[in-house]
């Protein structure tokens, strides 16, 4: 596990923590730390026991991959700044389901499950916070199922580099074309093609191992509208949490 270090809130974006109410920011804080992550850095395997929360700050993102029979991984919720993974609404630690892993390397908040346990405990106000996020999180993991379902693989590779984008301020995606193919559960020839058509569009550019974004409003006209959907739910539940057009 990476080093840690005393936090402060206010120097870390979080949009999650940042929302809270001072006095329950003042519950948190004594236990939070902050650590370093890389790419790659896995948090939890299915099965371990969850015993720390985790929140995104500044350009951090992780997702959350459900393990198949053959092997594979397939993504089913990307976190940055405006959500948190690991218990955040569970009784103490329980096992996680799915592997976290970090795509985008940065800053973590990290507190113990059994002291966030006791803040929520302490603070009527902290349970009902987090339980609307937990909402949040859910309508995402809802759309991203119907995505998956209903949308092209240009659609959802569109989707998922703008969300990407918002989500952490930067333009080069630290994903090869084979790590991408992975998230979204497609054979790496397949996305091959995909990436063709967005570079001919002017959308995208390549290097090695990493994806450029080089157009956001070429990306825009291909992708769907889920993540307008997840954002407006967000809006509705948690306003001012999820990021969008890179704020």
């Amino acid at each position: 596990m990476p080093n840690t270090k005393i936090v402060n809130i206010e120097a870390c974006s979080s949009n999650l923590l940042h929302a809270l109410r001072d006095k329950d920011k003042e519950l948190l804080l004594p236990n939070l730390r902050e650590i370093d992550v890389s790419r790659g850095h896995v948090l939890y395997e299915p099965g371990d026991n969850v015993q720390y929360a985790y929140f995104p700050c500044d350009q951090s993102l992780i997702s959350f991959v459900v393990l198949l029979e053959d092997g594979r991984g397939v993504e089913t919720a990307l976190i940055g700044r405006e959500g948190a993974v690991g218990g955040i609404i569970s009784q103490g630690r329980a096992p996680a389901y799915c592997r976290a892993i970090v795509q985008f390397p940065g800053k973590l908040l990290r507190i113990a499950s059994l002291q966030l346990e006791e803040a929520k405990m302490a603070s009527v106000t902290l349970r009902y916070f987090f339980a609307r996020y937990a909402d949040c999180l859910l309508a995402q993991i809802f759309q991203s199922v119907a995505c998956n379902a209903a949308h092209t693989i240009e659609q959802r590779t569109a989707r998922w580099l703008i969300d990407a984008l918002n989500r952490t301020g930067e333009y080069v995606v630290p994903l090869s074309q084979e790590q991408l193919a992975g998230m979204l559960g497609v054979g790496r020839s397949y996305l091959a093609r995909v990436i063709g058509v967005l570079k001919a569009r002017g959308a995208l550019k390549t290097m090695r191992g990493k994806l450029v974004i080089n157009s956001v409003e070429e990306l825009k006209k291909i992708s769907c509208g889920c993540s307008d959907l997840v954002c407006h739910h967000f809006e509705t539940v948690l306003a001012g949490i999820y990021p969008h057009d890179g704020v």
